[in-house]
């Protein structure tokens, strides 16, 4: 797998060069196609810049309103450049701007792209960046290619983007780490559970950790029973043999000593069965990616490092398969955590919360200043909120705004729910400490936030997200797949934009 790695993950290998100033005939004659993006309005000023005038202004008045592309053209010059002209409201929230940027950047795969160029006209400075990068990040995840494992799997076509039109280059390097981190959750995401069992995932993490210059600490089932980690080996139990593994990530831009100030935490079920509670033939077709929320954390890393934030990271991943048989773990079994707590266990496809309590104990031991956790943890909080959003859930809630927020304005929406309290009575149990869910199963989102809780020292700002939209039949936002990698892009955004280690240290 480390070598299909090396020879099919290519991140963002697409050349992106940048021409300021309004772009000449020459300079259109180089590309197969344009993107043209234009407010809804458009200026006699707008007008004047743009090519063949008369033609573009008479196909625009017969176009379908609320369409993307609005309208779809060649230039007449020699290469016959394509044109695709999309209208847009800068004011609009980053979601909808984003799923514009998919839709438009759509109507480049009609044909092979090539090299492709971004011209967006008719704004003000600030939107139109703000515009571009919306784009790009489109076209990288459009243009990233899935693991395939037919005979012939061609790769994409697009061989560079070009930004025209720009009064002065602008800085791409965010966009470009936070696609190659979502690039790279979404592939791993889709890889068949027999390509990336948990050796293999081993394995390929520490190839990882290698290109990276990440440490790389693999604890495997010995480990974890010399380390108290009994949830994660009760899920673990049921496997063939001893492959389950917890790893850790260590990011040290400084010092390699230095405690983590940001702990990732990642759900890595391989494949989900249900365990002895088996899962019925749908709910359990698409389980490969019951990995994601690890995924997610290792993008995050990814994206993080190709950026060279100055904050140590630390990201502990849960890899193993719940699987059904004569040693897997059973209803009514009481097992210890690692931080001495009973769990009873109640049903046995609730393994997510299992694998992930020992995790977030180990996390939490190193006192980073915050805690993220991902994973495809509940079908309630997916009832809850549909595949558009993620649940998130805090011990700290007055964090509540500046999670919804981070939400808003990096288009990968979350939303709120409570924990704790009096939620916990409904995981109140006779024979242990706590029990893993409840038979009734309402607000599973809800009950299974609070039991994790319940393993998170409770000094250490923590943030759950429970990944509703890790899977959307189409895309969502920009992201063209059904395979999301939801979580890297508004990771980046809590961190840079809303300033998470900050607020954790004011706590």
């Amino acid at each position: 797998m480390a070598r299909l790695y090396a020879d099919k993950f290519n991140g963002n290998n697409i050349k992106i060069s940048q021409q300021t100033g309004v772009p000449k005939a020459a300079a259109l004659t180089g590309l197969d196609q344009l993107l043209l993006v234009l407010p809804e309005r458009i200026s006699k000023k707008t007008w004047t810049a743009l090519p063949e005038t008369e033609t573009l202004k008479r196909l625009l008045r017969r176009r379908v309103k609320g369409q993307t592309p609005a309208v779809s053209t060649r230039l007449r010059n020699k290469r016959g450049t394509a044109v695709h002209i999309g209208t847009v409201n800068a004011a609009d929230a980053a979601f909808n701007r984003l799923t514009f940027a998919r839709q438009l950047v759509a109507a480049v795969k009609r044909e092979k792209p090539g090299v492709v160029g971004i011209w967006v006209a008719g704004f003000s400075d600030e939107q139109q960046a703000e515009l571009v990068q919306n784009v790009v990040s489109a076209a990288l995840a459009a243009a990233f290619v899935l693991a395939t494992f037919k005979e012939e799997s061609p790769p994409s076509a697009l061989r560079s983007i070009r930004i025209l039109g720009m009064p002065d280059r602008i800085d791409l390097a965010r966009a470009q780490a936070e696609a190659e981190g979502n690039n790279l959750a979404r592939w791993l995401t889709a890889l068949p559970a027999n390509k990336l069992d948990a050796t293999e995932y081993s394995t390929l993490l520490k190839h990882l950790a290698g290109e990276n210059g990440w440490q790389f600490t693999r604890y495997g089932v010995a480990d974890l029973r010399k380390k108290g980690a009994g949830a994660f080996l009760a899920v673990a139990q049921g496997n063939a043999d001893d492959s389950a593994c917890i790893v850790r990530l260590r990011y040290r831009p400084g010092a390699k000593t230095a405690k983590p100030e940001l702990s990732l935490v990642g759900k890595g079920i391989i494949f989900d069965t249900g365990g002895t509670n088996l899962k019925p033939f749908m709910s359990m077709l698409d389980m490969h990616i019951d990995m994601g929320g690890s995924a997610v954390a290792v993008g995050s890393l990814l994206a993080i490092s190709k950026l060279g934030l100055d904050v140590p990271v630390d990201c502990w991943l849960a890899i193993t398969e719940n699987r059904t048989g004569p040693t897997a773990y059973k209803s009514q079994d009481v097992v210890t955590a690692a931080n001495g707590k009973t769990i009873q266990t109640i049903h046995t496809d609730a393994e997510g919360r299992m694998a992930l309590a020992d995790t977030l104990v180990f996390a939490c031991a190193e006192e980073p200043k915050a805690v993220i956790d991902y994973a495809t943890l509940t079908g309630a909080c997916m009832n809850a909120v549909t595949t558009r959003y993620s649940g998130v859930f805090t011990n700290r809630p007055e964090m509540h705004p500046m999670l919804k927020k981070a939400g808003v304005d990096s288009g990968e929406r979350l939303w709120p729910f409570p924990i704790g309290g009096e939620f916990l009575e409904e995981l109140k149990s006779d024979t242990a400490d706590i029990r893993q869910c409840s038979p009734e199963g309402g607000g599973d989102h809800i009950l299974a936030a609070s039991f994790l809780n319940e393993f998170v020292d409770a000094g250490t700002p923590w943030v759950h997200i429970d990944l509703s939209a890790a899977q959307r039949k189409g895309g969502l936002a920009h992201i063209p797949t059904d395979i999301t990698g939801f979580g890297v892009r508004y990771t980046m955004n809590l961190l840079l934009d809303g300033r998470l280690l900050e607020h954790a240290e004011d706590r």
